[in-house]
C-alpha cells in the first residue's frame, strides 16, 4: 500500500509539473541555439554539433508538446467561472510561438532543413491556431490576459521570419532568386537592315569591335574595405553555391583584384564571402538585415519589453507563486534572447559592411559598431585541417584487437570523437595562391580554364620534366593517386628527416606538405563525398590491411619510424600486381615504388620537396573544382574546409568550368566607308 501511495503521489506530482518543466526546457534549449548557434561557423568539434543537433531537434518537438497539453489542460471554460491557474499557463503559450521562431544565429541545422520550409508553414499555421485555441479557452476580463497580446505578435513575428528564411535559402529558391533577367542579346535583325540598306546605297561595310572597358584592380586597406569588395565577390560566390554560370563580366571584375592582391588578402576577402554564404544559408541574416527585418525586430523587441514593464506592474496576488515566478522567468529570458540577438546583429560583418557604405554616421554610432565587432568572436572560419595518417593508425588501432566486440564499440566511439585538427600555415595558403596566380596568368580562354581544371599532378611533373618517370602515380584513378602519394610522402619525410641541413624554408614546406597529405587522406577516409567517384574507401582499407599484416609478421616494429624503415628495404623490382593480382586493391607497395622513385631524384637541393609540395597542391585544387556546391555549403557549418577556400580562390582567379560565357555580348560597330 506504501508503495501504491508513493507512486500515486509521484504522478500527481509529474501531472502538477510537467507543463512547468516542459516550457523552461523549451526556454534553455533557445539559451543553448543561440549562443552556441554561430560557433560551427568556426568550430569543428563534434561535442559542439551534437548538442546542437540535440538541441535543433528537442527545441520544435518541446515547444509542440507543451501546447499540446496546454490545450488540453481541464481548465474550467464555463462563463461564470475560469481557473486562474489555467490563465496563468495560458499566458506561456505565445511564449512557445516566440520559442518555434528560434535565434538568429540557427534556422537550418543542415542544408535539408531549408527544404523543409513548407512543413514549417503548415507548422506555423497549425500551432498558431492551437496558440489562439487556448487563448480563447482562458478569455477572461485579467490583466495577464491582456499582456499575452503583444508576447502573441512577437511569437507570430518571429515563426513568420524563420518559415520566410527557410524558403528563401531552399534551394529552388535560392536558385530563382540568382537568374538573371531574360537577355535576348543584341537586336540582331534591325543590324542586319541597316547592313542591307547600306550595301544597297553602295557603301564598303566593314565591322570593327570595339573593346570591353577596363576594370581597375583594388586594393585592400581596412577592415570595412575588405567587407565591401567580399561582398561585392559574394554575389559571384551566391552563383557558385545555386549551381549557375558565370560569366566573362564576373570574371572581368573579380580577377583583376585577385591577381594583384598578396596572399593575405585574397584569403581574408574569401572568408568573409564564406562568413556571408553561411549566414544566408544557415541564419536569420537574410531578413534582419533588411530594412523590413529591423521594423520587424523593433515591434518584437518593444512588444516583448512592454509585456515585461507591465508584468511587473500589475496585481497577480490570486496566482501561485511558482507560476508567477516561471512567467517572470519566460519574459525575462525573452528580453534577454532580444538583447543578445541585437548585440550579435550589430556586432556582425553585415552591420559593419553597412557602417562602411554610410560615410555620413555620426562618430558615436561608428565608434559603437567598430568597438563591439573589435570585442566580438568574429572568426569566419576555423582555419584549421583535419589530418588522419595511415601508418599512425596502423599503431593506434592494435590496442583494440582484443575482442571483436570491443572493436566494433571503438570503432562507432570513434565517429564521435573529435577529429586531429592542425592550422592551416601560412606557408601553406602562400603556396597554394602563387601557384594557382601562377596558372591564372596563363588561363587565356575558356577551353584552357577547364584544362587547368582537370590537372591533378600532371601539369607540376611536366614544370619538372618529371612526368615519365613519375606519371604512372597520376595517371589511375584519384583516390588511388591520393594513397600513393600519401604514402611515399610519409616515407620520403622519414627518410629525409635526418638531414639536419634543411633551412627554415625547407621545414616550413615539408610540414605544409604533411599537412596537405594527411588532410587529403583525411577528406578520401571521413569525406569521400568531396571528391569524383570511385572505390577509394575499399582501396584504403585494403591497404590499411596490408600494412597491419606487414607490421605484425614483424613483431619488432613498434613505432612508425621503423615501420617506414623497413617498407623503404622491401625489394619493389617486379610490380606487385603481377605477384599479387588485382583482387586486393592495396596499393602499399606501389607507394613504396613510389618513394623509391622520388628518393632517387636529386636530393642535395629542394627540387623534390617543391615538386611535391606542388603536386600535392594540384590535388587539392582538383579535388575543390570537382566537389559538388551543395557539399561545400555543407561544411561551412562544420567549420569550413580548405578546399572551399581554394573553390573559390580558383573561380576568382578564372581558373573554373563554370565559366560557359566566354565573350559576352559582341560589341561590333558597322563602319561606312
Amino acid at each position: 500500500m506504501a508503495s501504491n501511495s508513493f507512486f500515486e503521489r509521484l504522478i500527481l506530482l509529474w501531472e502538477e509539473w510537467e507543463l512547468r518543466l516542459l516550457v523552461l526546457t523549451s526556454l534553455i534549449l533557445q539559451i543553448i541555439l543561440i549562443g552556441l548557434g554561430n560557433r560551427r561557423k568556426y568550430s569543428t568539434g563534434n561535442k559542439i554539433a551534437f548538442v546542437l543537433w540535440l538541441a535543433y531537434l528537442s527545441a520544435d518537438s518541446i515547444a509542440i508538446i507543451s501546447l499540446g497539453i496546454l490545450s488540453r489542460s481541464q481548465g474550467n471554460c464555463s462563463d461564470a467561472y475560469i481557473d486562474l491557474e489555467y490563465v496563468i499557463m495560458a499566458f506561456w503559450a505565445p511564449f512557445l510561438l516566440l520559442h518555434l521562431g528560434g535565434p538568429d544565429t540557427i534556422t537550418a541545422y543542415s542544408l535539408e532543413d531549408n527544404e523543409l520550409w513548407l512543413r514549417h508553414l503548415l507548422g506555423l499555421i497549425v500551432e498558431v491556431a492551437v496558440a489562439s485555441y487556448i487563448f480563447v479557452r482562458s478569455m477572461k476580463p485579467t490583466q495577464l490576459n491582456f499582456l499575452a497580446i503583444p508576447i502573441f505578435v512577437a511569437g507570430l513575428i518571429k515563426y513568420g521570419e524563420r518559415t520566410w528564411v527557410l524558403r528563401l535559402a531552399s534551394s529552388k529558391q535560392f536558385r530563382r532568386s540568382l537568374l538573371p533577367h531574360p537577355d535576348p542579346g543584341p537586336n540582331y535583325a534591325k543590324f542586319m537592315e541597316e547592313y542591307t540598306l547600306k550595301e544597297i546605297e553602295g557603301y564598303e561595310l566593314s565591322l570593327t569591335a570595339i573593346p570591353p572597358p577596363r576594370v581597375a584592380p583594388s586594393h585592400l586597406m581596412q577592415e570595412g574595405d575588405a567587407l565591401i569588395i567580399a561582398y561585392d565577390f559574394f554575389l559571384i560566390s551566391k552563383c557558385l553555391f545555386a549551381d549557375l554560370i558565370l560569366s566573362f563580366q564576373d570574371l572581368q571584375k573579380s580577377q583583376p583584384f585577385f591577381q594583384r592582391s598578396d596572399w593575405e588578402d585574397a584569403f581574408k576577402v574569401i572568408e568573409m564571402e564564406l562568413g556571408f554564404m553561411y549566414d544566408v544559408l544557415f541564419t536569420k541574416a537574410t531578413i534582419v538585415h533588411h530594412f523590413w527585418g529591423g521594423v520587424l525586430r523593433s515591434i518584437s523587441f518593444s512588444s516583448t519589453a512592454a509585456a515585461l514593464t507591465a508584468f511587473c506592474l500589475i496585481d497577480l496576488s490570486g496566482y501561485s507563486s511558482a507560476n508567477v515566478g516561471i512567467s517572470l522567468i519566460l519574459l525575462v529570458g525573452a528580453i534577454g534572447l532580444e538583447l543578445y540577438a541585437i548585440l550579435v546583429l550589430l556586432s556582425s560583418d553585415w552591420t559593419m559592411l553597412w557602417m562602411s557604405r554610410h560615410d555620413n554616421l555620426r562618430a558615436e554610432t561608428r565608434g559603437l559598431i567598430s568597438g563591439l565587432h573589435s570585442l566580438s568572436i568574429n572568426k569566419r572560419w576555423s582555419n584549421c585541417v583535419a589530418q588522419y595518417n595511415m601508418l599512425s593508425s596502423c599503431f593506434k588501432d592494435r590496442t583494440v584487437r582484443c575482442c571483436g566486440l570491443l572493436n566494433w564499440m571503438h570503432k562507432q566511439l570513434e565517429n564521435y570523437q573529435d577529429d586531429q585538427m592542425e592550422p592551416v600555415s601560412d606557408y601553406l595558403k602562400i603556396s597554394v595562391f602563387e601557384q594557382l596566380l601562377e596558372k591564372s596568368w596563363n588561363a587565356v580562354d575558356f577551353r584552357l580554364c577547364k584544362e587547368l581544371c582537370s590537372y591533378r599532378g600532371e601539369w607540376v611533373l611536366k614544370k619538372y620534366e618529371c612526368i615519365e618517370k613519375l606519371g604512372w602515380s597520376i595517371n589511375v584513378e584519384f583516390d588511388q593517386s591520393i594513397i600513393l602519394w600519401h604514402i611515399a610522402t610519409d616515407l620520403c619525410l622519414y627518410d629525409d628527416s635526418s638531414n639536419k641541413n634543411l633551412d627554415i624554408v625547407s621545414k616550413s614546406r615539408c610540414e605544409a606538405i604533411r599537412l596537405l597529405s594527411n588532410y587529403m587522406l583525411f577528406i578520401l577516409m571521413k569525406r569521400p563525398f568531396m571528391l569524383p567517384d570511385g572505390i577509394g574507401q575499399i582501396r584504403l582499407q585494403d591497404t590499411c590491411a596490408e600494412a597491419e599484416a606487414f607490421i605484425q609478421e614483424r613483431k619488432y616494429i613498434q613505432n612508425k619510424s621503423l615501420a617506414c624503415k623497413k617498407l623503404l628495404e622491401v625489394d619493389t623490382r617486379i610490380s606487385p600486381v603481377d605477384v599479387k593480382g588485382d583482387r586486393s586493391k592495396s596499393v602499399l607497395f606501389d607507394a613504396c615504388r613510389l618513394a623509391k622513385s622520388l628518393q632517387s631524384l636529386d636530393t642535395r637541393n629542394q627540387k623534390k620537396w617543391e615538386m611535391i609540395n606542388e603536386v600535392w597542391i594540384e590535388m587539392l585544387c582538383y579535388a575543390a573544382s570537382h566537389c559538388r556546391w551543395n557539399h561545400h555549403a555543407q561544411q561551412l557549418r562544420r567549420g569550413g574546409e580548405l578546399l572551399t577556400h581554394v573553390w573559390i580562390l580558383m573561380t576568382h582567379l578564372g581558373i573554373s568550368e563554370q565559366f560557359q560565357i566566354s565573350q559576352g555580348h559582341a560589341r561590333t560597330k558597322l563602319i561606312v566607308q
